[in-house]
């Protein structure tokens, strides 16, 4: 356990988070980095706040980072979120607001990532991870929702080419950074 004081982390949990399915904290060994590809955390909360299941529930991840510094809380840890096929009863998922490939997600001709991450954003998330690393007996992996969900799929402009579903957190993300200040392994998916 560390003496460092947790970041403040503004509680907003979405109308849907006792619909989520519940998790052991000890069962949690993975925290998936992504970025909205979003204009802003409004718009990002409007997504998240839609309903796609039949469970009554949609996709978000746990937190979400402005580009401010400023933490907010969606989804509590012993709630499992929807935002990585396949990972998600084992990870927490953080969601860093950055533009991505807004609005033309799948369009071949814009699948430049091309906003950087402020530092205020990297250095809260460096601080929420180590928050996490803290407080979470389980937690040992870190990866980004590229390296998880690696499809292509049929390009929005053109049916006869593929791109990436995802690409986040994308090319501009700073891992060695993030690697160098938390004490969390890559996973190899």
């Amino acid at each position: 356990m560390s003496d460092r004081a947790p970041p403040r982390i503004d509680p907003q949990p979405l109308p849907y988070v006792d619909r989520l399915a519940e998790r052991a904290h000890e069962d949690i060994d993975l925290a998936v980095i992504h970025c909205t590809e979003l204009p802003d955390l409004a718009m990002a909360r409007e997504y998240g706040e839609r309903v796609l299941y039949d469970s009554g529930s949609g996709n978000s991840g746990h937190f979400y980072i402005d580009r401010d510094g400023s933490i907010v809380q969606y989804v509590p840890l012993e709630r499992t979120a929807h935002h990585v096929s396949g990972f998600n009863p084992r990870s927490i998922g953080i969601e860093l607001v950055n533009t991505g490939r807004y609005p033309h997600w799948l369009d071949s001709r814009h699948q430049a990532m091309d906003e950087p991450y402020p530092d205020l954003q990297i250095a809260a998330l460096i601080d929420l991870l180590q928050h996490l690393c803290d407080t979470l007996p389980g937690l040992q992996f870190i990866a980004g929702h590229e390296a998880l969900d690696t499809r292509q799929v049929e390009a929005s402009d053109d049916a006869e080419r593929q791109v990436p579903r995802k690409r986040d957190p994308g090319p501009l993300f700073p891992w060695p950074r993030v690697m160098a200040a938390v004490r969390l392994q890559t996973l190899a998916a």
